[in-house]
């Protein structure tokens, strides 16, 4: 790699151009909500309107296993629901049933509208509320620019000049009564969220739709589905194994088949990502034409994540377009174009790894080496081993 490459590669953070910075909303009313009956007139609020914004305030609480370990859990403390002009904070801790929320939040009409989604998604199905259509505006931030940029503090002073206070984030959100500087802190970030996902929608609209979740996603072949959720609880050469043995896949142009109609029809960056790393597990290299012109999509996710596939995979075709993603105005594109470009200037394809070798018994011995640099090829040449092993009986 030349010097300007690597310096272009080293700048930290977001290089590119940001849209004009907008106006925050006036602040809303915000009502304090801990009966059913204030949880009703709630709900009926926030049927009206298309767009709800929420967030989760929770705490960790220690819990015993039927094995007598201990371990945390989130304990759902506050719920805040913002819409235009009003944001309710309810007291999850007082209401026992929620399940009235799933008239808004469970209606595929309605926009729900998170930051972070994870962790309150997981909160919110714990109480028996479920979320059927949302956008994940930190997904959405981190596309256009990069991880490190995408947090709702990096947000709200990139679109409006606004220093998100986060002294009481990690305070006891379970005390009763909360003071009412914790009820406004709570409620701020559901109403600026709202706010976010405007500027987003105004400059960065496609982007945005990328990140939607309808309800449903794309079917994909069964054996590649469980990847791309990111459930798999098997490596990927053992899922193909077991789909051969079920008849799901047939030979190797069928994985090949799966993976081009999969690459083809998954539009959330997310599970493209996912996909791209299943791609590189199984050394598809036959599908590098496919993945080149990801190089140029338009998030950086996509960018990033098909840099590291074309590295794994070896494909020094690549190599050029590679260089240009030094310049990508997102940090992680840089990055992992540069370790690409790293894996494909030192790969050495003659280069022959230490293998295992088996007795008359069966039993597997291998060479002690000398250093310790010496022991981690031999041993990533033994992982390499069973999976080329696989991969032959994938090709069979």
């Amino acid at each position: 790699m030349v010097e300007s490459d690597k310096l272009e590669h080293d700048k930290p953070g977001y290089l590119g151009p940001t849209p004009p910075v907008g106006q925050l909303p006036p602040k809303g009313e915000r009502l304090w909500i801990e009966n059913s009956e204030q949880l009703l007139h709630a709900v009926e609020l926030l049927k009206q309107s298309p767009v709800v914004a929420i967030d989760a305030e929770f705490t960790q609480v220690r819990s015993l296993s039927a094995e007598s370990n201990s371990s945390t859990v989130p304990r759902l403390a506050l719920l805040q629901l913002a819409i235009e002009k009003q944001c309710f904070v309810v007291d999850t801790l007082r209401l026992k049933d929620l399940s009235l929320l799933n008239t808004v939040v469970s209606d595929p009409n309605v926009i729900v509208l998170l930051h972070g989604a994870g962790a309150d998604l997981r909160v919110m199905a714990e109480r028996g509320v479920f979320v059927a259509h949302y956008y994940d505006l930190e997904a959405t931030s981190r596309s256009v620019f990069g991880q490190h940029e995408s947090s709702l503090a990096a947000m709200l002073w990139r679109a409006f000049h606004m220093r998100l206070d986060k002294s009481l984030q990690r305070t006891d959100w379970t005390r009763r009564p909360l003071p009412p500087a914790m009820v406004a802190y709570a409620a701020r970030d559901a109403e600026v969220t709202l706010a976010l996902y405007s500027w987003l929608d105004q400059h960065f609209h496609t982007v945005l739709q990328l990140h939607e979740y309808p309800g449903q996603t794309e079917q994909m072949a069964s054996w590649i589905e469980p990847f791309l959720r990111g459930t798999a609880h098997t490596s990927p050469e053992m899922a193909v194994m077991e789909a051969r043995a079920e008849g799901i896949i047939r030979n190797k142009a069928q994985i090949y088949a799966d993976c081009r109609y999969a690459l083809a029809n998954v539009t959330h960056p997310i599970r493209r990502n996912r996909l791209l790393r299943l791609v590189a597990d199984l050394m598809l290299t036959r599908m590098a034409p496919d993945i080149l012109p990801l190089l140029q999509a338009s998030t950086s996710d996509e960018r990033a994540g098909s840099a590291r596939t074309l590295g794994r995979l070896g494909i020094k075709s690549a190599l050029e377009p590679l260089r240009l993603l030094l310049q990508d105005p997102v940090q992680d594109v840089r990055k992992a174009a540069a370790n690409a470009i790293r894996n494909l200037d030192e790969r050495d394809p003659h280069q022959q790894r230490n293998m295992p070798t088996r007795t008359a018994d069966g039993a597997r011995s291998w060479v002690i080496e000398s250093s310790e640099s010496e022991q981690a090829s031999a041993n990533a040449g033994d992982e390499n081993d069973w999976k080329s092993r696989l991969r032959s009986m994938m090709d069979a």
